[in-house]
């Protein structure tokens, strides 16, 4: 099997160029992806912290499902504090 190099392919299509496509696609680079990061675990920690008062009604569940709504917060500073130190670095 040739490399795509030698096969006259872009160089997009060789393994070493999809490797770095697939890694910019997970790159968070701007607040706004941040953002949507933050949204979409704030949206899962919600869902999970309904199941948890679901399950076990009462003190415990309520402060489980804090705890999911805690963690986001946590998630999230951090989220945008790497995202402000990267362009702090950058200029």
């Amino acid at each position: 099997m040739k490399v795509a190099y030698f096969c006259g392919w872009h160089g997009a299509c060789c393994v070493p160029g999809m490797i770095q496509r697939l890694k910019n696609l997970f790159t968070i680079r701007t607040k706004f992806d941040a953002f949507l990061v933050i949204y979409a675990l704030a949206l899962g920690a919600t869902e999970r912290g309904l199941v948890y008062i679901q399950q076990y009604p009462g003190f415990g569940g309520k402060l489980l499902a804090l705890c999911c709504t805690g963690a986001v917060f946590i998630a999230g500073g951090k989220l945008i504090d790497s995202v402000e130190g990267a362009f702090e670095a950058q200029g």
